[in-house]
């Protein structure tokens, strides 16, 4: 289990509950790239080097500066950021809460999972239930790695989340984007509905996997394999958009083709039963053959 990363308590109203927060994303295992030197394929290293000398500067001589005027700085060390006053350091106060649907899920940026400690179980269950029965978020502030969130505390089945969000002045106003107005009939609008309806089913979050990745691996042995030599490979050519006029046709025969395969999907497998279930159940049903076999 990944370590805490703050401790401290939430608060509402009276109600002090103590909690640890911890990371809920684990850092997968992602390709990465070395930049090299084009001519013999040297690795590029990137050096820390002071502006006024430009000799290399060791992690251990390295301090956190503000520039408050052209070349002055105020020196920040780790102790420092411990004497920040401000109650988002050691609390989360809940300063309301609100109707999660209310929310635009632009101002969410990044889950934690929300531990009780000791003394806290109690409070802990309570305010996670309260927040599933109505629907609702805690909104407040808490202070992370040297700044300070919004955050929505979430009911999330039998834990809290903690969600660090974006403050509005964060969010890039969109006023300039302009999306040009369309005419659509009720038919259009009626295909389209079906069409999802069609296409509608439960989450299910294991049938979604990093297929990009998997291709750049592909593709990287087949480099390999090459010795270095240009594969070839097709180009890509972006699909034209759907104009207005063959909408209903395009709408008619998307409706066919994704009838076609639900059909298929049905008559196949367990619906939307996960792979570890499914295979589980082969083996549960086996047993049972041979002990009636037996």
């Amino acid at each position: 289990m990944a370590r805490p990363i703050w401790k401290g308590s939430i608060s509402f109203g009276l109600v002090t509950i103590p909690v640890q927060v911890l990371p809920a994303t684990s850092a997968t295992e992602k390709i990465s790239f070395r930049m090299l030197r084009k001519s013999d394929l040297s690795p590029i290293k990137y050096k820390r080097v002071a502006e006024v000398d430009s000799e290399e500067v060791p992690w251990d001589q390295i301090v956190k500066g503000y520039e408050y005027e052209k070349g002055k700085f105020v020196v920040f060390d780790e102790a420092d950021f411990d004497k920040v006053e401000l109650a988002s350091v050691d609390s989360i106060a809940i300063q309301e809460f609100v109707k999660l649907d209310e929310i635009n899920p632009i101002f969410f940026d990044k889950p934690y999972y929300v531990e009780p400690l000791k003394g806290g179980a109690g409070a802990y269950g309570l305010l996670r239930d309260v927040l599933a029965r109505t629907g609702k978020v805690g909104i407040g502030k808490v202070a992370l790695r040297n700044r300070q969130h919004l955050a929505a505390l979430k009911a999330n089945g039998s834990l809290l989340v903690l969600e660090l969000m974006h403050f509005a002045n964060e969010i890039a106003p969109a006023e300039s984007i302009k999306v040009p107005e369309s005419k659509l009939g009720a038919r259009e609008l009626e295909m389209a509905r079906t069409l999802v309806d069609q296409m509608s089913g439960d989450w299910d979050p294991e049938q979604y996997t990093d297929e990009y990745a998997d291709a750049v691996m592909k593709l990287i042995d087949q480099k390999i394999k090459a010795g270095g030599k240009e594969i070839p490979g097709r180009k890509r050519e972006a699909p034209a958009a759907t104009n207005v006029i063959d909408l209903v046709a395009v709408l008619q025969k998307s409706l066919q083709e994704s009838g076609g395969k639900n059909r298929l999907a049905k008559s196949s497998a367990p619906a939307k039963r996960p792979i570890a279930r499914t295979r589980a159940a082969k083996r549960r049903t086996t047993r049972r053959t041979h002990k009636r076999a037996a």
